[in-house]
């Protein structure tokens, strides 16, 4: 099975959707049978790299409120994310241009890193509140889980994967996709926004069941305990 996540680093429902998306795998076994694979997408194309505008006061601009309806509107946020273990820091988080992180992850991908570069950029954004849209904190990012430090620093000064991630928004656009995350699967099925955990489980396991797919056992008891393996028993 194969799902396509079209998602941005700086889209809180992308982050919450993510975490549905795995603990549903993990609740329904087939963790290990679905290949997951991110696309990249811009909220905001036009955004600085860094701000010295809060998040509240970007939204507030945005939307034509105040900055206390902005903080309002960040709270029902906030618990959404703490029901899926994520303490998102919405006081000291900053607005951000995403392009560089999406090559990133690019790259990332290309010597089998995506995954992980994914979950550490979403954690450093929307928990630690690090400045995402900047060369240095990417590079260091890159470097925590196991890239090259120098390629990647090349990869960034110039425009490389550049294609890969405008492919990839083209691709939404063709597909009608208007908002993330956005979550397609085996090409067939469409999951938009982040939905209850609930409504991931029943899609992975209808397609499963179209696919002819087991989920994997799980162990019960003390794993390994008093068993013979290759003529050798554990007393």
């Amino acid at each position: 099975m194969k799902i396509e996540v079209w998602s941005d680093y700086v889209c809180p429902f992308c982050y919450i959707g993510k975490r549905e998306l795995e603990n549903a795998l993990e609740k329904t076994g087939f963790k290990d049978q679905v290949e997951v694979e991110f696309k990249s997408y811009q909220l905001s194309p036009d955004s600085p790299a860094t701000s010295e505008q809060s998040i509240y006061e970007e939204l507030a601009e945005k939307y034509g409120i105040s900055l206390e309806q902005a903080k309002v509107q960040t709270e029902g946020v906030k618990a959404r994310a703490q029901g899926v273990g994520l303490a998102y820091d919405f006081d000291r988080m900053k607005p951000a241009n995403t392009f560089k992180a999406h090559r990133l992850t690019k790259y990332a991908e290309s010597v089998g890193k995506g995954a992980e570069i994914s979950e550490r950029l979403m954690r450093a954004y929307f928990i630690e509140t690090q400045e995402i849209g900047l060369t240095d904190t990417l590079v260091d990012l890159a470097e925590e889980v196991g890239l090259d430090r120098q390629a990647v620093e090349d990869v960034l000064n110039d425009d490389t994967f550049a294609t890969d991630v405008l492919t990839d928004i083209q691709k939404a656009s063709q597909i009608g996709v208007r908002g993330v995350p956005f979550f397609v699967i085996n090409d067939k099925y469409a999951i938009s926004g982040a939905q209850p955990g609930e409504v991931f489980e029943n899609a992975v396991r209808q397609v499963a069941e179209e696919d002819g797919l087991r989920p994997s056992l799980k162990m019960m008891g003390q794993e390994g305990s008093e068993i013979c393996t290759d003529g050798k028993c554990e007393l």
